[in-house]
């Protein structure tokens, strides 16, 4: 259930499975309209009464609604009386239950990949500002095998494409409106002003800023917490260090953190965020130096998930160390964000796919008998940049690429050494400095070296040299939840190798991922 006051315009969206969904959210939060994504499944009549949706979206799915037991949404969503906006599968569950007919794909009516939509006759301001460029079409991103072959009741007709004759409908009466394209995907470049106009119509206000938010979150710390203190999971990353400085602005010296220094760190990154909390920021900070404990737990595994997983278990073995040294300890507060929350939702029963587990997600275990605060839980990476702005947070930690909790383990591939970690370390150290040095580093969303489990023959010298060979990886990315690789030029990545070869005893061979995300993960493990 959500958290938030209900004195904020909310939207809801209906998640029927679709691996866009997340960027239905992310257009939202970007139009200043907070909404929330939860499963078909959990999404009951007293679901929708409590929540108090101001609009309602139904996402896109895979499935076929003349399925027995296809998802659905309740029947109470129709007569909330507010406004529905149906996306691709949303549209086809909308039109089945409202009375009109969908059929099963054909090779003329599916339709995969981009498309353009022409407008009917019928106007609507939800298609305000679209078919204004001159060539009287849109271009949208369609994925669909089954198609509505006949509206419902009440609809009518203000778009078509060549496989979709219903692209896009509206019942203006009931304000319900629905398209069989995504215009949440970069692949419909029009797409935003669609939800736009939708939110507008549906009344709200964009209501939601970081400055509203900040005061909400600080109340909500302040009541859930009271006179007891917490200790805060610090790693120094983004998430965690706008956590540490939303709680303590919220609790003071209640706060205590605990910044685990797990030997799988960046060069010099435990002096830097030591020194940033405890002496700037003037917060509690306990160095909990455990590098023995994790990186011998961590001798000879080399199974990705066994690496998360081992890692995660003795992050909580550690807090429930340090929790049991500070007296009237009863909270621990992470910095997990709401793509952590979205991609472990399977695990619940949602309908998505799970990619990978997060340690960070989930809740803690009984026996740890602290209970669990997370601030930032309802916000994508940008807001929570945009909050650390609004608490004063320096831009040197604002806008620092992510950092997986993991560390150095999950660019790493197959077994864990002492030594490939200090040869990874400083490979990275070198590629960053180089990324700063050509003024890129603030256009790139995420950069790092991944050490590879092979060694390599080369010449150094009059010498022969068997070492290891590494990657280069660089993406860009708005959220995380899809990225492209960043097209260095040739020259950078010639002088970026040349400088880790000749700096960094280890590494006779560089290479640079042009992966994207997907088919690949942003981090290589």
């Amino acid at each position: 259930m959500s958290t938030v006051p209900t004195d904020h315009d909310r939207l809801l969206i209906i998640d029927f499975g679709s691996q866009v969904t997340q960027l239905i959210a992310r257009r939202l939060r970007e139009l200043n309209v907070y909404c929330e994504i939860h499963p078909y499944q959990n999404v009951t009549d007293a679901f929708l009464t409590e929540f108090a949706p101001k609009a309602i979206i139904f996402s896109g799915g895979p499935d076929s609604v003349m399925r027995d037991g296809s998802p659905r949404p309740p029947k109470a969503a129709y007569e909330m009386g507010v406004p529905i906006l149906g996306i691709c599968y949303g549209q086809q569950v909308m039109m089945h239950d409202l009375g009109g007919k969908v059929e099963a794909g054909e090779h003329a009516t599916a339709e995969f990949g981009r498309a353009y939509v022409v407008p009917s006759d019928a106007r609507s301001d939800l298609l305000s500002g679209w078919f204004m460029d001159g060539s009287g079409r849109e271009q949208v991103w369609m994925s669909h095998g089954d198609h509505v072959s006949e509206i419902a009741p009440g609809f009518e007709v203000l778009g078509t494409s060549p496989g979709a004759p219903f692209a896009i409908t509206a019942d203006r009466n009931r304000h319900f409106y629905a398209v069989q394209f995504h215009p949440e995907v970069h692949h419909t470049p029009n797409g935003r002003t669609l939800y736009q106009n939708f939110v507008q119509l549906a009344g709200f206000t964009g209501d939601w800023t970081m400055g509203a938010y900040r005061e909400e979150a600080i109340r909500k710390i302040k009541e859930q917490v009271g006179d007891k203190k917490v200790i805060c999971a610090l790693s120094g990353g983004v998430d965690s260090s706008v956590a540490a400085a939303l709680l303590h602005d919220a609790i003071g010296d209640q706060l205590t953190c605990v910044f685990v220094d797990h030997g799988l760190l960046r060069l010099n990154e435990a002096d830097e965020v030591v020194a940033m909390f405890r002496d700037h920021m003037n917060l509690s900070v306990i160095h909990a130096q455990e590098q023995e404990l994790f990186l011998g737990a961590l001798e000879g595994v080399s199974d990705p998930e066994t690496k998360r997983k081992t890692i995660g278990k003795l992050f909580i073995d550690v807090f429930q160390k340090y929790a049991n040294e500070i007296d009237g300890a009863e909270f621990l507060a992470q910095g997990t964000l709401y793509p952590d929350v979205i991609e472990s939702v399977s695990f619940s029963g949602g309908p998505s796919v799970t990619i990978k587990s997060h340690h960070n997600v989930g809740g803690l275990p009984e026996k740890m008998g602290l209970k669990l605060v997370e601030p930032l839980r309802e916000l994508f990476k940008d807001e929570v940049r945009a909050l650390g702005h609004e608490l004063g947070l320096p831009d040197s930690f604002i806008g620092r690429h992510p950092f997986p909790g993991p560390g150095l383990a999950i660019r790493c591939p197959g077994e864990i050494t002492r030594e490939k970690l200090e040869i990874l370390r400083k490979a990275d150290a070198v590629y960053i400095d180089q990324i700063r040095k050509h003024g890129l580093y603030d256009e790139i969303w995420q950069a790092f070296v991944a050490i590879l489990p092979v060694r390599t023959v080369g010449v150094m010298g009059d010498g022969r040299t068997y070492d290891y060979a590494c990657a280069l990886r660089a993406v860009t990315s708005v959220d995380g939840m899809t990225a492209d690789y960043y097209p260095f030029s040739h020259d950078f990545l010639g002088e970026t190798a040349t400088r880790i070869i000749n700096e960094v005893k280890g590494i006779n061979r560089v290479t640079y991922d042009i992966t994207s995300k997907p088919p690949g993960t942003i981090e290589w493990e």
